[in-house]
């Protein structure tokens, strides 16, 4: 090899060598770590948000950890769990539990994602050939038909479960429907106010039986799906397109997807029997908003801040309107700016 090729080696060396080095450098570096509680449901549109995230911040490992609603930011207030955010498919969740009791949790509460309730089913369901958005209550009465929903006292999809169900019998004109699909099999009931409204109570110990599957959070109710030890799950509709169910698009009136009908739903109401601070009063039935803090203790609150920008940006909005969750647009922060 001559002298000129030898030097030109050489120069083409150096710089592959800088790069190898500063590339390993990156890949040992301790890391800083951005820890996020959430919802079950956000499992899926959050996982692509932590590879969109570490793509763009090479130093920052997010670390996720996925529970009902409630459960999630119990980690934080009862548990004292540190967290940076915490995510909720109930935003009135974080108002009650983290900003306005006497301990204060959290500042502000971004308002991101809406969705609503379906009956997620597959091919192999009991009654899957015939099911429709006008006779599903009449299917689930069905001797051998199992169905689940997920524990109310935990999350958020379960009180809306009931809740869809029992706004149901107005919609339908059927007033035995929550009594034939809930109380029958469970220890939750309803109760008719003097003001016409209806309460359902949700006690500590729900002993589901029979045709009933009740489970922590609506995302583990997919095995029982899959596995075929139920027909139907009471999800969420991203829940449902996210792992590829066939589902029931319910009416609008109960589905608790749309604003239009925020007057009729907010007639039925939940009352929750558990000892979690934030529970206690009632929850309305509203429209299925999610929302996102950052602690006030927050260890990557910089961090914090710029996951909250990917989540509510184009590519967030995006990811969440091919995740099933439409993004609202654009977020809505109440309480405190965030800074």
């Amino acid at each position: 090899m001559d002298k000129m090729m030898i030097k030109s080696c050489a120069l083409l060396l150096v710089p592959l060598l800088f790069f190898g080095c500063f590339a390993g450098c990156i890949d040992t570096q301790e890391k800083n770590t951005l820890k996020i509680l959430h919802a079950g449901s956000l499992s899926v549109p959050f996982a692509m948000l932590e590879k969109r995230f570490e793509e763009r911040y090479p130093w920052v490992d997010v670390q996720r950890e996925a529970y009902g609603s409630a459960a999630a930011i119990r980690q934080v207030t009862e548990l004292g769990k540190t967290a940076d955010l915490i995510a909720s498919a109930d935003y009135t969740l974080i108002d009650q539990m983290m900003i306005e009791g006497e301990t204060k949790w959290a500042e502000s509460n971004v308002l991101f994602a809406k969705n609503a309730i379906v009956l997620a089913y597959t091919d192999s369901s009991r009654g899957a050939d015939g099911i429709t958005a006008d006779n599903w209550y009449d299917v689930f009465r069905g001797d051998d038909v199992r169905y689940g929903f997920s524990n109310g006292n935990l999350d958020p999809c379960g009180y809306r479960s009931v809740m869809m169900i029992q706004l149901a019998e107005s919609a339908y004109g059927d007033d035995a429907i929550f009594d034939d699909l809930v109380e029958r099999f469970c220890g939750i009931y309803a109760q008719v106010q003097e003001d016409g409204g209806v309460v359902v109570n949700i006690p500590s110990d729900i002993a589901p039986t029979g045709n009933l599957m009740i489970r922590p959070k609506e995302v583990d109710l997919v095995s029982g799906l899959q596995s075929g030890d139920i027909d139907y799950a009471i999800e969420y509709r991203s829940v449902a397109i996210q792992h590829g169910f066939n589902y029931v698009e319910l009416p609008d009136a109960i589905n608790l997807g749309s604003v239009d009908f925020r007057d009729d739903y907010a007639k039925v109401s939940v009352q929750q029997y558990c000892d979690m601070p934030g529970f206690g009063e009632l929850i309305g039935a509203k429209p299925i908003f999610y929302g996102i803090t950052v602690t006030l203790d927050a260890p990557e609150r910089d961090l914090a801040l710029k996951f909250i920008e990917l989540l509510t940006g184009e590519e967030g909005q995006a990811i969440f309107e091919e995740s099933g969750q439409p993004p609202i647009v654009p977020a809505v922060c109440t309480g405190k700016p965030l800074k």
